[in-house]
């Protein structure tokens, strides 16, 4: 029996529990470090299999860690569990339904995401074990990877100094190695403070920070025809003074997210942003102050690890899906429209089909035209050689960040791709652990990555992790 076989057998022999935790996990949503209750559920099952905990990794309540093992080198599974907030949506159903009007609600699949990994951990911690030979794995249980950056913080402790290879994927429509593609971003607050004063009786005497708010708004609107067409600006008002027209508003807040595709790239920006707002409060007579919330790198690649896992997802095949699994995926791509579906075959250079569900492995130098987002994996490939692969837990063309993301969490489909995943992850940590000069080989493409591009935290120094997102 070969390696390959051998692991995904231990993957099988863990599967139930780790689903189990996935469900659980979908119940509970909880948003941007709020995670006490489904970091909790991870850190129980990380007990209970045996794993060494360490809570409150790197001065963050729901970061958590489990490690097993001795000697020899690290092997890291990354792990998330965050929600999203406003996708409340009852499983199994093809039509939006709220458990709770306004609650929380896994639209991007992270119940599955950290069970996934952990599954993969628990699996080659049993593989150690049974071969009796030198190393380490360890589970990173990673909250806020939606907009709180839990992982650049991470990096920034040293939490991933002695790692040796990271390992993670990602719900998604297709079965693939993930491109490394992803923004840098920054996530900034603008706060302006004004005079309030009687909008009709005495309108002079008040300066608004809700017009310095639009004012900042027309000012970068003007700046995006002068960006890189790859880069992106996006806001939200946070506070805007208050609900009485007749009240000129003292102060407003809008939280900024500006990403580009590298980190030179986005550090530019940000700069041209922030002079943006300083002229907003010039021209309105008020007072700015810009707060980094958060920010992330884009992600760097790694050669030998995707040509690795490439080879093991072809091994593996996409998952066996079944008639009734295909059906429910049906219904769900009967609530999207042909664009979101013609979108996501788009991204892989491929024609579509008239499958639900993935049935290929996208080749790993597919022509393709990627919708890029921003995740803060991305600080740890600049920390360590970093590979991630995408997992079909969705029917074809299903945008992230929406209800149907939430319905299909506990379904069948979703589970099977979970499972077939934690394969793919475990057996490329094995193809690592059983060839040294593989290991290294990556450890070289990182090196010489790093050294054209010396990595240096997006993160200004001072700024904390917002723990307490309700203030940040």
């Amino acid at each position: 029996m070969d390696n390959r076989s051998e692991i995904w057998r231990q993957v099988d022999a863990a599967k139930d529990r780790l689903i189990a935790l996935s469900d659980r996990v979908w119940a509970m949503p909880e948003v941007c470090y709020t995670e006490a209750r489904s970091s909790l559920e991870h850190e129980e099952e990380l007990r209970h299999q045996g794993f060494r905990v360490t809570k409150h990794l790197a001065g963050i309540p729901t970061a958590v860690m489990g490690e097993a093992g001795e000697g020899g080198p690290v092997i890291a599974f990354l792990g998330e569990y965050d929600a999203l907030p406003g996708l409340s949506q009852e499983a199994g159903i093809a039509e939006p339904r709220p458990i709770e009007v306004g609650g929380h609600g896994h639209g991007c699949g992270h119940n599955l995401l950290g069970s996934a990994a952990m599954l993969a951990a628990v699996a080659l911690k049993e593989w150690f074990e049974e071969k009796g030979l030198p190393g380490r794995v360890r589970y990173y249980g990673c909250p806020a990877e939606e907009g709180g950056a839990a992982k650049a913080f991470m990096v920034r402790a040293g939490a991933f100094d002695d790692v040796d290879a990271a390992i993670t994927w990602h719900p998604h429509s297709f079965w693939e190695v993930a491109p490394p593609l992803s923004l840098a971003n920054t996530r900034a607050d603008f706060t302006f403070t004004g005079r309030t004063s009687h909008a009709s009786a005495s309108p002079h005497l008040g300066r608004s920070a809700l017009d310095a708010v639009e004012l900042m708004s027309v000012g970068v609107n003007y700046m995006r025809e002068h960006m890189p067409s790859d880069a992106r600006v996006h806001y939200a008002l946070l506070d805007t003074g208050g609900i009485a027209p007749n009240v000129v508003q003292a102060h407003a807040r809008v939280r900024y997210s500006i990403r580009a595709s590298d980190l030179p790239g986005m550090l530019e920006l940000v700069e041209r942003v922030r002079k943006i707002a300083e002229g907003a409060a010039m021209m309105s007579e008020t007072k700015v102050e810009m707060k980094i919330i958060s920010a992330v790198s884009n992600i760097l690649g790694n050669r030998p690890l995707e040509e690795t896992m490439q080879r093991v997802l072809e091994d593996l095949g996409p998952p066996n899906f079944d008639d009734a699994d295909r059906a429910f995926a049906r219904q769900i791509q009967s609530t999207l429209t042909e664009q979101d579906i013609a979108a996501a075959y788009n991204a892989i250079g491929r024609e579509p089909t008239d499958s639900p569900l993935c049935d290929f492995t996208v080749p790993l130098d597919a022509p393709r035209k990627p919708m890029i987002g921003s995740t803060d994996v991305g600080d740890v490939s600049w920390a360590v050689p970093t590979v991630q692969a995408h997992a079909p837990s969705i029917a074809i063309g299903t945008p992230l960040h929406t209800w149907q993301v939430v319905a299909q969490g506990k379904s069948p489909h979703a589970q099977k791709a979970m499972v077939h995943v934690a394969k793919a992850m475990a057996a490329t940590a094995v193809a690592l652990l059983s060839d040294k000069t593989l290991l290294q080989a990556a450890k070289d493409d990182h090196a010489a990555r790093t050294r054209r591009t010396p990595y240096v935290s997006p993160i200004p120094p001072g700024v904390e992790p917002p723990l307490d997102m309700s203030t940040a």
